[in-house]
């Protein structure tokens, strides 16, 4: 898998992407468009053997369907002309024909599914890859709502716009022309101007209708994406909406949200409900019938030709009745095709350097002048980072809410790109590193702990090929084996969505297994242990010091028993490292480092400096 990700490395620059598995086949269809991107997810390898079948059963079915009136007609003249004789041979023909539409019909709509659910399938693992090579920032920008409605009912549409929407449009095209066909070849061509006349009509009214259609659709689909944020915001949250009593508010949002999609769909269907063709259709039958008529009595037409005439003119009622339900579906798949392409085809300011390396690291990290902030804005997380940390050391960062301590340590494994300045791993810039390489070498273990949908076993291995025994090991060395063979199912027990069957404390020590698994090179630790009592903090602490040995760490924690393991701590305010040494020397001689101590435990300078 992994030398899957690392190759084309060319291909990848030219995909701004921060992750890729293989080469991208879409990618050249994607930058030309939609319509483009669309050809080629339909006749992509197979899909266009598939489609010719589809195209060739659909003409033969329609073929079909057409001559049989014609064979009717002519059946009926027989008959009138007392020749009975005629009567099996035209029955088992009429009956061959009757069989030969349906199953020509069948056979091309399987064929068509199969080509729908093949797109469906592509476009969701195209959709979800470039959704994984977005970087950091993108993702911040993104209302999680919104792209699930891009990745559930967008994607979904452009099964609905093969199957049925294309082959319905196909299918009326083919029986605009057919019927034509058929009464030019077997009546007066004079009559061929009773189709033709509509199907002129019905073409320039289509062009009218989607124009029209359009602005309500694109509506829609983004009010439906909004409709979607607001749930998935409103249940996210739900904690905060009942602890505040706003259920009344997010009802509020909520039906806001609803009806500008329900007004939406209400113009949609105004539009639809003046659709003028059933009309046309109604007008073309009738007129074809008293022409018919006009020929009979002239001796021109028999009547067997008339119903003929009749029969291949009400043929003009699939378009008809298709082209309402199909162009509306097939508008909504392009829209919503257009949704797909606005987020894949953004590019990531992170991506591999054509020549990156892919290397063991040691962990001698260094700072030199970096500058940041955070894409969009112009205010500067950090300001002028000077720090170099030699292998195996620990630093730790200490500073107020707000003064950058998080974001610093985001900016080792390249999550957000520096504005200005260097971080260098062993002497090498972290931009000439493969991002599968960089990052597969650092662990992030953060105060806010993210807990997959899955068993404890899943949630502790995540991706890796690790045997229970091993996974067993990390848990018992973060002091999670205990709680979690008490579980119903021990290692294999579901935890919920976000691991809401787990405590905050054992949130956390599942995630410290996690990173004990990965056997990092540079280790992070946001506060990791600040949802543990007191009793699981000192068995957990001496599970991290033993982790340390070996390893670059940097820890975010104002807790002393952390800081004191440090070999260097430094000191941020608002973005700019204030001071740095250690704890003795920092508290005697930093004020902002003396400010945090004495907010935090309470007490004097001389109080802390006694316990030094």
């Amino acid at each position: 898998m992994k030398s899957q990700r690392l190759k084309s490395q060319g291909n990848n620059l030219n995909n701004n992407s921060e992750f890729y598995l293989e080469e991208d086949d879409f990618l050249k269809a994607r930058q030309k468009g939609v319509k483009f991107w669309l050809v080629k997810h339909i006749f992509y390898h197979s899909n266009k053997y598939l489609m010719i079948l589809f195209l060739t059963l659909m003409v033969l079915a329609s073929y079909f369907a057409s001559f049989i009136y014609v064979i009717i007609g002519e059946a009926i003249d027989v008959f009138s002309a007392g020749q009975p004789n005629q009567v099996v041979n035209y029955t088992f023909l009429i009956l061959f024909i009757g069989l030969g539409s349906p199953i020509s019909g069948l056979l091309a709509r399987t064929f068509r599914e199969i080509v729908a659910q093949r797109i469906e399938r592509d476009v969701r693992r195209e959709f979800y890859i470039s959704l994984l090579g977005k970087s950091q920032s993108f993702h911040d920008n993104q209302r999680i709502g919104d792209i699930m409605a891009r990745a559930t009912n967008d994607v979904r549409l452009l099964n609905f716009l093969i199957s049925p929407a294309l082959g319905m449009i196909l299918d009326a095209g083919i029986n605009l022309i057919v019927p034509i066909y058929f009464i030019g070849s077997t009546y007066r061509i004079e009559l061929v101007l009773i189709p033709l006349i509509f199907s002129v009509i019905f073409i320039l009214y289509l062009r009218r209708f989607l124009r029209r259609l359009t602005p309500p659709t694109v509506r829609r689909r983004i009010a439906f994406g909004f409709m979607n944020t607001v749930l998935n915001e409103s249940l996210s949250g739900i904690e905060i909406v009942k602890s505040m009593a706003q259920e009344e508010h997010s009802i509020e949002k909520y039906k806001d949200s609803a009806l500008s999609y329900r007004d939406a769909g209400i113009e949609q269907g105004d539009i639809q409900a003046k659709y003028l063709p059933l009309l046309l259709f109604s007008i073309t039958v009738t007129l074809g019938l008293t022409i018919g008529v006009v020929y009979n009595r002239a001796g021109i037409l028999s009547i067997g030709s008339i119903l003929g005439l009749i029969g291949l003119l009400l043929r003009l009622r699939f378009p008809v009745n298709a082209s309402i339900r199909s162009f509306l579906m097939a508008k909504e798949a392009f829209v919503g095709a257009n949704r797909l392409l606005e987020i894949m085809n953004k590019k990531s300011e992170i991506y591999d350097a054509d020549d990156a390396i892919s290397k063991d690291i040691e962990g001698h990290l260094k700072f030199e002048n970096v500058t940041f902030s955070y894409p969009g804005t112009q205010n500067k997380v950090l300001k002028n980072i000077n720090f170099e940390v030699s292998e195996g050391q620990t630093i730790a960062i200490v500073g107020t809410t707000g003064s950058g301590k998080t974001t610093l340590t985001k900016l080792i494994s390249r999550l957000y790109e520096v504005d200005k300045g260097r971080i260098s791993i062993d002497g090498i810039d972290i931009r000439n590193f493969s991002l599968q390489s960089l990052r597969d070498q650092i662990a992030y273990i953060e105060q806010d702990i993210f807990i997959f949908s899955d068993s404890i076993f899943d949630n502790i291995s995540f991706g890796r090929d690790s045997t229970m025994e091993q996974v067993i090991t990390v848990a018992q060395e973060a002091q999670a084996h205990e709680f979690i063979k008490d579980l119903p199912d021990q290692y294999n027990t579901e935890v919920g969505e976000r691991g809401v069957q787990l405590s905050g404390g054992e949130r956390q020590r599942v995630a410290i297994a996690r990173a004990f698994l990965t056997d990092p090179k540079i280790l992070i630790l946001d506060d990791s242990s600040s949802s543990i009592d007191s009793e699981t903090e000192e068995r957990i602490q001496k599970a991290i010091f033993r982790i340390l040995h070996g390893r670059t760490t940097l820890i975010i924690t104002h807790r002393l028993s952390q800081i004191r393991w440090a070999d260097l701590i430094i000191v941020l305010n608002q973005g700019e490292i204030v001071d740095q040494g250690s704890h003795e020397y920092l508290l005697k001689n930093s004020k902002e480092y003396q400010k945090i101590f004495i907010k935090r435990f309470d007490k004097t300078l001389d109080e802390l400096l006694g316990g030094v």
